[in-house]
């Protein structure tokens, strides 16, 4: 009897986490085909918010509307896109994260596609807004594909992840060079809505997360899924008892990052938690004395970093020309409708690629904080000297260095800002900094371009260094470096 109950005791010992299975499996077949689908969801994006540099003009010159209204166009997106985010985090991490990306997926590919048979322009606005909510919640599919990922190897991975982000941006830049001198501006709108359905087309296929579902206390759900990661690896799962999250009354340093994370262990025929509560839930863990720091931070780096990236796009199309005159600028690229503007935005787009192999070799070795606080201090330093009149190959050398650098601080951003967060609130946590990074997106054309437009260049070069140079503080002051901790 006593050696039956010793057996048994022993047995209640072994325990495991969500962490420990993935490290013990490792990243195979199965992360491979969940980086797929998420990297067509990325690619997605990307390609609906670089089509905005084609579509504007195009429907400008069909439809007679003014500069104002072109730029309209794309504020209505990113409008959109504030609403969404928000929206998106609270879906995914109250009703799981296939929720979250199911919504992104519907909204923008049946929206998009509709936003092509746009019979005027109050109705093309209006269908663009509602795409703009559908790509705010992209970020879903990034914290999806995150918590999949073993810790050890989290950094690299996701920084590959986002290498298809560059890739939809490069094969808009294509696809647009070959549809619209032929097809025009809908024909690109339409096509360009098409890896959404894709997405739809497999979206039975996709697992929940492991990790949403022990936060929900459905450690059984959780187990099936580890089970066939494990198989279509060709592991095993560790032995024991799957559980959240470790903890003992005589080890403090079980988990030193875990800051405040409210029980979720709730049986799982109970599902009597209402969403409503489970955002308010989210929100108060978020602003909790062991993350408010962190939250607010974030905040801003967020900010900091979408003002800084769709800044650095706008100034290219106004400083890489050889002409150093002070011309009128708008919120797309104002190359006319030929060659010349499908060969800049393509170019452009191929330097994200350096900062992203920079990001995948770095992240993983000198972690997060300082990955991104050197990519923005380097960004600072090329955008710096753009404040004087420089040569064409000397100025596209330093601008399509900065879009490197802040591509590169972005992949680690979007590693970092879910490592912080448990998972019962890791979507509303993202999706509230992206709502608020995209505030960053729109008001830098209002002021960066106002002012380029007005020929007070020193101006604008100082308000983006001010702004990377706070970026910069505010990484160093983050109060975790997460490389190769277990995610909460």
């Amino acid at each position: 009897m006593s050696g039956a109950e010793a057996e048994a005791g022993g047995a209640e010992c072994c325990y495991y986490t969500t962490d420990d299975a993935l490290s013990h499996v490792g990243f195979g077949r199965f992360q491979a085909l969940v980086l797929a689908y998420a990297g067509v969801g990325w690619t997605a994006e990307a390609m609906e918010i670089m089509m905005l540099s084609f579509v504007g003009p195009s429907v400008k010159d069909e439809w007679g509307i003014s500069g104002q209204q072109e730029g309209l166009i794309t504020s209505v997106v990113f409008a959109g896109m504030i609403i969404g985010a928000r929206l998106g985090g609270v879906i995914s991490d109250s009703y799981g994260r296939r929720a979250g990306f199911l919504f992104t997926a519907v909204v923008t590919g049946i929206f998009g596609f509709l936003s092509a048979l746009s019979p005027n322009y109050i109705c093309l606005l209006t269908l663009r807004f509602v795409v703009g909510m559908g790509l705010g919640a992209g970020h879903v599919l990034a914290t999806w594909f995150l918590e999949f990922v073993p810790a050890a190897k989290r950094g690299t991975w996701v920084v590959v992840f986002h290498c298809t982000w560059t890739f939809g941006t490069i094969f808009q830049a294509l696809i647009a060079w070959a549809i619209m001198p032929v097809l025009g501006w809908r024909w690109l709108i339409a096509l360009s809505s098409s890896p959404c359905f894709v997405l739809l087309m497999f979206y039975g296929l996709t697992p929940e997360s492991p990790r949403y579902l022990c936060s929900r206390g459905r450690t059984t759900d959780a187990k099936f899924i580890l089970e066939r990661i494990a198989r279509m690896n060709n592991m095993a799962l560790p032995s024991g008892i799957l559980i959240q999250h470790k903890r003992s009354d005589n080890d403090v340093d079980v988990e030193t990052i875990l800051p405040l994370i409210t029980s979720q262990d709730i049986d799982a025929t109970d599902m009597s938690v209402s969403a409503k509560y489970s955002c308010t839930n989210a929100f108060r863990t978020l602003v909790s004395r062991s993350l408010i720091k962190s939250t607010l931070l974030l905040w801003f780096v967020y900010f900091a970093f979408s003002f800084a990236y769709y800044g650095i796009v706008l100034l290219t199309s106004e400083l890489s020309s050889g002409e150093r005159r002070c011309s009128p600028a708008g919120m797309h690229l104002r190359q006319q409708n030929d060659v010349r503007l499908y060969r800049d935005v393509l170019v452009t787009s191929i330097a994200e690629i350096p900062g992203l192999i920079l990001a995948a070799l770095l992240v993983d070795r000198v972690g997060r904080k300082l990955s991104m606080g050197g990519f923005i201090i380097l960004c600072f330093a090329f955008i710096a000297p753009l404040a004087v009149p420089l040569g064409e190959g000397l100025a596209t050398t330093l601008l399509f260095s900065a879009r490197a650098c802040i591509m590169g601080s972005y992949a680690v951003l979007y590693i970092y800002g879910p490592e912080i967060y448990p998972t019962s609130c890791r979507n509303t946590g993202v999706g509230v900094a992206t709502s608020l990074g995209r505030i960053g997106g729109m008001v830098v054309p209002l002021i960066a371009v106002g002012l380029l437009e007005n020929c007070h260049q020193k101006e604008a070069v100082f308000i983006f260094d001010m702004v990377l140079f706070l970026a910069a503080v505010a990484c160093a002051l983050f109060p975790l470096e997460t490389k190769g901790c277990q995610m909460q």
